[in-house]
């Protein structure tokens, strides 16, 4: 799907901007741009319109149906309708800013770096785990081992064997095919392609010190290690043997080319080397992110 959805979460004038862009999403009367949840689950409907129904307005609230079932924005929580009245129970699902450029690198103030500190802190201490994952794992067919098992398949990428979702083969397909493409025509692509030590995907665990899925649980994630790493890769591995994780200059950090990374991103994949918790290996299929963000993909599931 060509077109962009509108930038985000973050900033309603950034809304009133830009709603005109947003499949469906027309101003109401009183000529208010759409809110929040107008956006998100537009823009979740538009990244799976195979499985997810068209957004309406309903119980004063945003819905969708998946998979047969009603699920309400619910501040951001995404919940079933059974789970509305626990909605206080349960933290909002994170979706963020992505910038379609990565910002020049800067270094965090004192108190940005106090923030940074006190989040990694909070994650630790298991800060997402009440969020529910009854939507993704709705989404995706999962909701144990045994069912991830059966919705992967294997398949080689990039020279190596990978476990994805049997959903998202044509996406990796395509991305392969670009990014083997690219590399006959360019040296530093061809030069990334070379140093590829292993690639890594579907693995039945939750995120890194926090009690909520990964997306490698799924089989929607990605990870590309280099041969040698010349710098720092996850904020997790750097924090270990440096307190000030933030402080890490790209110039010092693995990451793929700029190429690469918008070959994914055509695609529906994120890279988590635009997150202030970097994860420069890692890739995850969330075109859903990209769309809210104002970033075109080139197709949907």
């Amino acid at each position: 799907m060509r077109g962009a959805l509108c930038a985000v979460i973050l900033s309603l004038s950034l809304e009133a901007a830009l709603f005109a862009q947003i499949p469906g999403a027309a101003p109401a009367e009183n000529g208010e741009a759409p809110d929040k949840a107008e956006l998100l689950m537009k823009a979740l409907s538009a990244a799976y319109p195979r499985l997810i129904g068209q957004a309406v307005r309903l119980d004063n609230d945003w819905a969708v149906t998946l998979r047969g079932e009603w699920f309400y924005y619910t501040d951001g929580k995404l919940l079933p309708e059974r789970l509305r009245p626990q909605a206080a129970n349960y933290s909002p699902q994170p979706f963020y800013k992505y910038p379609e450029k990565q910002p020049a690198w800067k270094k965090p103030s004192p108190e940005e770096a106090e923030r940074l500190a006190q989040a990694a802190k909070n994650r630790q201490n298991g800060g997402a785990a009440n969020r529910s994952i009854i939507f993704f794992d709705t989404l995706w067919n999962i909701h144990n081992r045994d069912e991830a098992w059966n919705q992967v398949k294997t398949i080689k990428f990039l020279g190596k064997s990978i476990m994805v979702h049997h959903a998202i083969l044509e996406p990796v397909a395509l991305v392969e095919q670009r990014i083997n493409a690219a590399a006959r025509r360019d040296a530093v692509v061809a030069a990334w392609l070379k140093q590829i030590h292993t690639v890594s995907a579907w693995n039945w665990r939750n995120i890194a010190d926090v009690k909520t899925r990964s997306n490698h649980a799924y089989g929607t994630a990605i990870d590309i290690l280099p041969k040698k790493p010349n710098g720092e890769t996850y904020w997790l591995w750097t924090a270990k043997k440096k307190a000030a994780w933030w402080n890490v200059p790209y110039s010092q950090r693995v990451q793929p080319t700029e190429a690469v990374i918008k070959i994914f991103e055509d695609y529906g994949f994120i890279w988590g080397g635009k997150w202030a918790f970097y994860d420069t290996m890692h890739f995850e299929y969330r075109p859903e992110i990209l769309l809210l963000n104002g970033i075109p993909i080139e197709g949907s599931y």
